[in-house]
């Protein structure tokens, strides 16, 4: 099952205003972290701008090349629970576990809570405008563009702050996100941020609905739309990894968005490389291929940092 498929993709031009900062920090019991406040400008009441914690782990002593500075830079986006109380309840926005993955490697890690999760409910600039009642299909028409471009806009925050940090190569970012944080980072990579030289995008998607509709998500051809478009613009070779039992998306639809992505960037003229890796099934469900599936996507994600000097 460990094959690829391989495409071109391209170039986006992108303007970004850095925001004035503020910083409070507090201690993390898992690892040596700090957590960052940001705003996010716009993402807030009435228009105004949303503070966003920005949960940022450097290598610590003991990693391989954790004393070289300064360090590449892993950003980090999250997924989407399903519930408002669910987004709540989001304390920490990247697993232990793949912080660690990335620290063996002399990576930091940057994980932001984005507007609408956590502490900051009071608006939701994620939300697609569909609604997934518990027994029947989605209800509405979806906006994914909505959905993708709200929390980029949340993480290029992150990434401005990043610029302003001298412990941060700021020549060497990778964009990697979830599930939603993958559609996210697709979409990103589509902007061409200074300095993100690749992107890795685990089971990126939205509207998936494993109860009511498992394996088929809500309105797929939307999603798809979103996904192939970022296409046209990309510069930096992308990675992305789909488990084949993905309860949200299913198996064909993820293979679908990525040859449209191909196609509309070969018509385009790009010439950087987006990467399929069909994941074989993850138990109990292949969304959980971040989380669970490891020792699978492990071995693919070291090939590619090496193929592509990261």
């Amino acid at each position: 099952m460990n094959h690829f498929a391989f495409a071109l993709l391209g170039l986006a031009a992108a303007t970004f205003t850095a925001p004035a900062f503020t910083q409070t920090t507090r201690p993390d019991n898992a690892l040596t972290a700090e957590i960052i406040t940001v705003p996010v400008k716009g993402a807030g009441v009435r228009g105004g701008d949303a503070p966003m914690p920005l949960h940022v782990f450097k290598p610590p002593p003991s990693q391989a090349n954790a004393s070289v500075e300064p360090w590449p830079v892993v950003i980090f986006s999250h997924g989407r629970a399903g519930t408002d109380a669910e987004r709540a309840a989001v304390k920490n926005p990247v697993q232990i576990s793949h912080v660690r993955y990335w620290h063996a490697k002399g990576y930091a890690v940057i994980a932001p809570i984005r507007p609408g999760y956590g502490d900051n409910t009071a608006v939701d600039p994620e939300a697609s405008g569909i609604r997934l009642p518990a027994g029947s299909p989605c209800i509405g028409r979806a906006d994914f563009n909505r959905t993708a471009n709200a929390a980029a806009h949340a993480v290029r925050s992150a990434h401005a702050w990043l610029q302003e940090q001298n412990w941060a190569s700021k020549d060497r970012i990778l964009l990697v996100g979830q599930s939603v944080g993958g559609l996210t980072t697709v979409v990103a990579c589509g902007q061409n941020w200074p300095g993100v030289v690749g992107c890795i995008n685990f089971a990126g998607g939205a509207g998936g609905n494993p109860q009511t509709s498992p394996g088929a998500s809500c309105q797929a051809d939307r999603l798809g739309e979103v996904l192939s478009n970022a296409g046209k613009t990309t510069q930096a070779p992308s990675l992305w990894l789909y488990s084949e039992n993905d309860l949200y998306w299913g198996a064909e639809a993820p293979k679908q968005w990525h040859k449209a992505h191909v196609e509309l960037a070969a018509a385009a003229g790009q010439k950087h490389t987006a990467e399929f890796f069909a994941a074989p099934p993850v138990e109990p469900d292949g969304h959980r291929l971040l989380s669970a599936g490891g020792r699978i996507w492990g071995p693919v994600l070291d090939t590619w940092l090496t193929k592509n000097g990261f």
